[in-house]
């Protein structure tokens, strides 16, 4: 195990994405993600997807070269065409418009269509609430989680991320999917041989397993509470897939590309100016006094704590890269 200096990590990924076909501005995007997520030891979308990222650029189903194209469709609604490109650079041509907007009339909604989300949610809204608006994201993927009382898988995981400013500058935020388990989180134990939690999936008759790959081969992921997630994940298609003029998980077909892995749908971004309902300060001393209740009342650890203690030490110590993950990091470079 080695540890790196997290602009270092961000300058390997950055170098595979470019060998890969993608234009600069889209393996910037796209490294910073990626490394970011392995620096907040959020394994399951950090260099794990690496080699996710690399088959679908050469297997022709994403546009690594694509250029986002903003529409202003009224005083507070963004769409944006991703034009068969990656999520992340589609937002951040949008960002600065879509903060002056929630500035000026109070909210923002940025509706992005034709895009590629493959990676963590959170660094999507981080942003915003660290510039003191609320933000809200949300996006559906290929369909892997049946609904309760249906045959067969029609949402994605759908993960759903929330970000809010504390005072002093911190932030609360969370990432999270419909489903049990995020369906890195279920690759990652087949690959290393570990059981699911119970009641994480089904197999292909529709029978309980706690086997990785009986849910990865012709079974689904469960959504989290039963109904309650379902319901959570059909708003999250509604609003990611009906809105934005995107596809519904389910009508994702990447059949015709061998290799492709990142779904093509549609994300949903809300941004609200919580100074329209008050002094800005003000809001943010309301979030830490809830902060401070939760934690009178026994909750140690808040959404997020985890991955910014994780950041810290990476920033400090470096990000640790086995020299497995490094050798096969070399090798998507051609």
């Amino acid at each position: 195990m080695t540890h790196m200096d997290f602009e270092a990590l961000v300058a390997l990924l950055r170098r595979i994405f470019l060998a890969n076909g993608a234009s600069p501005l889209v393996a910037d995007s796209l490294a910073r993600n990626c490394a970011g997520a392995e620096r907040d030891a959020a394994m399951s979308h950090g260099l794990f997807r690496m080699a996710g990222y690399v088959a679908t650029l050469r297997s022709g189903w994403v546009d690594g070269r694509a250029t986002p194209v903003v529409e202003d469709a009224g005083a507070s609604f963004l769409r944006v065409d991703a034009a068969n490109g990656f999520a992340q650079p589609a937002l951040a041509a949008a960002a600065p418009l879509a903060m002056a907007m929630a500035r000026k009339t109070g909210a923002c909604v940025v509706a992005i269509r034709r895009s590629h989300h493959f990676a963590a949610l959170w660094p999507d809204v981080e942003p915003f609430a660290e510039a003191g608006l609320v933000a809200i994201a949300m996006v559906d993927s290929m369909a892997v989680v049946v609904p309760p009382g249906a045959r067969r898988p029609v949402y994605g995981t759908n993960p759903l991320a929330f970000a809010a400013p504390r005072e002093g500058g911190r932030i609360l935020v969370f990432d999270q999917a419909v489903s049990v388990l995020a369906h890195g989180d279920v690759q990652i134990a087949a690959r290393d041989g570990h059981e699911l939690p119970p009641g994480a999936g089904v197999d292909a008759a529709g029978q309980p397993t706690r086997d990785p790959r009986a849910v990865l081969d012709g079974g689904a992921l469960l959504p989290f509470g039963g109904h309650k997630g379902a319901a959570i994940a059909m708003m999250i298609e509604i609003m990611a897939g009906a809105l934005t003029g995107g596809l519904y998980s389910h009508e994702v077909d990447w059949s015709a590309h061998p290799g492709a892995q990142t779904p093509c749908t549609g994300e949903c971004l809300i941004l609200i100016d919580p100074a329209r309902a008050g002094p800005a300060a003000g809001f943010a001393a309301r979030v830490e006094h809830l902060v401070a209740t939760l934690r009178a009342a026994g909750q140690d650890r808040m959404p997020g704590d985890r991955r910014f203690a994780a950041r810290e030490k990476a920033l400090r110590d470096g990000v640790p890269v086995s020299a497995a993950m490094l050798h096969h990091l070399e090798s998507l470079m051609g």
